[in-house]
């Protein structure tokens, strides 16, 4: 089998772990369009970026890291923690970097999917860089939800002077971040948003910068940060911080492993256990709402005007909610400014807003988010010509997010509806990548040479998804990534669901849902059963015992009595 993977970050990792580990004769080429492995987590090196959930449940299931510096890890750690899971797995001689896919299409006489790709180290003297072009069996994508940024539509952005920058396109060419800023000290700041980026870049710059101005427009709720008893017992040593960080002490009880297991899973069941939260007219929504804004308030003490203007009127989660350390508390610093009136325009100088006023600017940072519509900037062609952009309008239609009708042999990770507003993102892709294994594995040994799921199983999602989000606080009023950055309309970013059921839907694939094409023409459904005997029997090679091993004995425990 040809499998062909788009993408670099944790799907991508974790798929040049489990293709080559339970698929035999198994080619695999993993392209990405960076340089390096990591996603969201190489693109992204702005001030502050860090998790914006418990580091310790932002790691793949099989392997765990006692190292974390702090409670919400930074970017850099996460992205190391990325590049040494490759290194271990000896992932690097599957990847193509700074490959980028340009062009997709099922080809019906041959049932492969057909790939061009740039390789953007490679430059032609006339302008464009070099192609190159694949073929694959399945082809598995995790294109990312938060990987396509744009510039804001303001009048006269281009005009700006001084240094402009996007939260997702940092300039790095002076290395790491702080070594870029470390000559602002005489400079005032402009940030843009309040959405995750800006909310973690603002406490990055205000001790380094002479002044931080804050344009925003929109509300937010930011979370309380710590819960779980073993983390209480961390913080009760410090109970004043806004992002616990593990000293060597706490790293050393890391080290043994029945801690360690037990501490992870206490996280971890406490991330999956506020789901209710995101019920409407839920008491854990009520009560969420009221514990967010004391702590809101508490922490907007020396400038409680500002309260008036980013607490929310919608429910806690309707757009994505974060913890925001060090976020309000920055506000209330006398070098910073939050301006909420509307951006009229740019100026060479900085920013003009609705009530005339000018503020002068020497850096200008758009901390204003991604396109969040699943229209790619690339070409995805299925059978019969339809694209994935036409399969995607008005909205994305799926099957269990991992599946689209029209595209044979295609599944993908972090795909429409995919993300999770409570719980763990980790485990979902895992088990959105294991969809994609069983069915390249079901491919394979009964003989297959394309699957493609039924257009009526994507009519039932689509309207499962349709009757859910009413009954939840997505569907609210807010301007959401979640809703493609609209404040009304189909919610496209997020399971209809929790995680953990997300988890069990995905566990034991509906092979009814789907139409499966025979690669022989023989109509006998046995016809792969072969001549009777296994490979391994048959040549006298390989184990021949399998079924003993420990991997594969299911012990039943002994009834008590």
């Amino acid at each position: 089998m040809k499998v062909v993977v788009i993408g670099a970050g944790f799907s991508g990792i974790a798929a040049g772990i489990r293709f080559p580990q339970r698929v035999p004769n198994l080619e695999l080429t993993i392209y990405d369009k960076n340089a390096g492995v990591g996603g969201t987590w190489y693109s992204n090196k702005y001030p502050g970026l860090a998790c914006d959930i418990p580091a310790h449940c932002y790691q793949y299931t099989f392997e765990e890291n006692t190292d974390w510096s702090a409670f919400y890890a930074p970017g850099p750690e996460i992205r190391a923690y990325l590049e040494n899971v490759a290194t271990k797995y000896k992932v690097h001689k599957y990847l193509k970097l700074s490959h980028e896919l340009i062009h997709a299409a099922w080809d019906e006489p041959t049932s492969r999917w057909h790939l061009r790709l740039r390789i953007l180290t490679k430059p032609l003297p006339g302008g464009g860089f070099e192609e190159i072009e694949d073929e694959a069996d399945v082809l598995f994508a995790s294109f990312g939800t938060l990987s396509r940024w744009k510039w804001p539509e303001i009048e006269g952005l281009e005009k700006f002077g001084g240094r402009l920058l996007h939260s997702a396109q940092w300039d790095v060419s002076e290395g790491a971040w702080e070594e870029g800023v470390r000559d602002w000290g005489e400079k005032k700041v402009g940030v843009i948003g309040v959405g995750s980026s800006a909310i973690q870049i603002v406490p990055a710059l205000q001790p380094k910068v002479k002044q931080v101005v804050n344009f925003v427009r929109g509300k937010t709720w930011l979370s309380t940060p710590f819960s779980g008893a073993k983390m209480a017992e961390l913080l009760a040593r410090n109970p004043d911080a806004q992002n616990f960080e593990f000293n060597e002490e706490n790293k050393a009880t890391f080290k043994d492993p029945t801690f360690y297991k037990e501490f992870r899973h206490e996280l971890e069941s406490d991330l999956n256990s506020v789901h209710a939260a995101t019920l409407r007219g839920s008491e854990m929504q009520e009560e969420a709402r009221a514990a967010f804004k004391e702590s809101m308030l508490k922490k907007l003490a020396k400038k409680p005007w500002i309260a008036d203007h980013i607490l929310p009127d919608f429910p806690v989660a309707c757009r994505r909610l974060t913890p925001g350390p060090g976020y309000l508390e920055a506000l209330c610093e006398d070098n910073v400014e939050f301006v909420t009136d509307a951006i009229q325009q740019v100026t060479e100088t900085g920013i003009e807003t609705a009530d005339g006023k000018h503020y002068d600017l020497d850096v200008l940072v758009c901390a204003t988010g991604y396109d969040t519509s699943f229209q790619y900037p690339f070409t995805f062609i299925g059978r019969n010509g339809r694209s994935l952009h036409e399969a995607y309008t008005p909205h994305p239609r799926t099957y269990l997010t991992v599946a689209v009708d029209g595209f044979p042999n295609f599944f993908q990770s972090l795909g429409p509806n995919s993300g999770v507003g409570s719980g763990s993102l980790l485990v979902l892709i895992e088990r959105q990548l294991d969809y994609a294994v069983a069915a390249t594995l079901k491919l394979q040994r009964e003989r297959y040479k394309s699957v493609e799921v039924k257009k009526e199983a994507v009519d039932d999602f689509d309207q499962y998804l349709e009757h859910y989000f009413p009954t939840t606080v997505y569907s609210e009023k807010c301007r959401s990534w979640y809703k493609m950055g609209k404040e009304e309309g189909r919610i496209v970013g997020l399971w209809p669901g929790s995680c953990l059921q997300a988890v069990r839907a995905l566990a034991s694939p509906r092979w009814e849902d789907f139409n499966w094409e025979p690669l022989d023409k023989v109509k006998n459904r046995f016809y792969w059963l072969g001549d009777g005997q296994t490979y391994n029997e048959k040549h006298l090679t390989g184990d021949r015992a399998w079924y003993l091993n420990p991997d594969e004995v299911d012990i039943p425990p002994v009834p008590k009595v």
